[in-house]
């Protein structure tokens, strides 16, 4: 009787975590680069049930003879195994900013914080009195050659992540520019975006703000296979909202049965012990 109470209660609390996750991703489905996260279930050993001290003869299975027939199996209940990212292409955003960068294919771009690299798809960037790229939490972006310096209208990256300067440019924000009406055939490549990958992908964690760290399981970082960088473009998250909300429902659904479940055992342990044992 108890070990139904605890499994019931052990589903609740499983999905208690799920909401947590589809909660979290609903609230990041305008935030640029966002991947949505998955919690995975691994459930408890199930029990193989016997009829103990029986009177009769079984026969189980057919054309045999066992004494303890068998019942069936119960389940014990599940826990949480993993809560993983999953890093699917989100769709691209034309703004129109040449500060704002976004990647097709896998890939992060690297940024220097307070506690080492970290990694990024957030391509929203802005640059700072001192002329240095950064994402707007103030992290300077990294180049191949460090901290990446720009003017303010004067450069340009391509697909490969180069960035390229053209000196004809008038430097002036107040000049407008146009990446389509400028020659940029004579344009210097400064630095080139430094741009990783992982091995394994699905260990790198999340430390808000858009940003990964790797772990011992992730491995190094190192070099993509195909990405390409597009400028005045921005990855949206791949959150679905309708996907998240239809989740959500289903969670309910579960939690409200195993809540039920919890009850209905609860009623029949209170008759068991006011009734039966009187």
């Amino acid at each position: 009787m108890l070990r139904g109470i605890y499994t019931g209660a052990s589903g609740m609390i499983a999905q208690q975590a799920r909401l947590d996750q589809v909660a979290n991703n609903l609230a990041n489905v305008d935030q640029t680069g966002y991947k949505r996260d998955i919690t995975l279930f691994q459930a408890f050993p199930d029990m193989l049930i016997r009829r103990v001290n029986d009177d009769g003869v079984g026969i189980v299975p057919a054309g045999s003879y066992d004494t303890m027939p068998l019942v069936g199996r119960l389940g014990t209940g599940v826990e949480v195994n993993e809560v993983f990212t999953q890093f699917e292409q989100g769709s691209l955003q034309r703004t129109s900013n040449n500060f704002d960068l976004a990647l097709e294919g896998r890939g992060f771009f690297v940024v220097q914080t307070e506690r080492g690299e970290r990694f990024t798809r957030n391509g929203a960037f802005t640059i700072n009195q001192d002329g240095v790229l950064m994402t707007h939490n103030g992290n300077p972006v990294l180049g191949e050659n460090g901290i990446i310096r720009l003017q303010q209208n004067n450069f340009m990256i391509n697909e490969r992540g180069e960035v390229l300067v053209n000196t004809a440019i008038s430097t002036d924000p107040r000049d407008p520019v146009s990446m389509e009406s400028n020659d940029w055939s004579n344009a210097t490549v400064i630095d080139r975006l430094r741009v990783v990958d992982f091995e394994n992908i699905r260990e790198i964690r999340k430390e808000g703000d858009s940003l990964y760290r790797e772990t011992e399981y992730s491995g190094p970082p190192i070099p993509p296979r195909e990405y390409k960088v597009i400028q005045g473009f921005l990855e949206k998250s791949n959150v679905n909202i309708v996907r998240e909300m239809v989740e959500m429902i289903e969670v309910q659904r579960s939690y409200e049965a195993n809540q039920k479940t919890i009850q209905a055992h609860d009623q029949t342990l209170g008759r068991l012990i006011n009734e039966v044992a009187r």
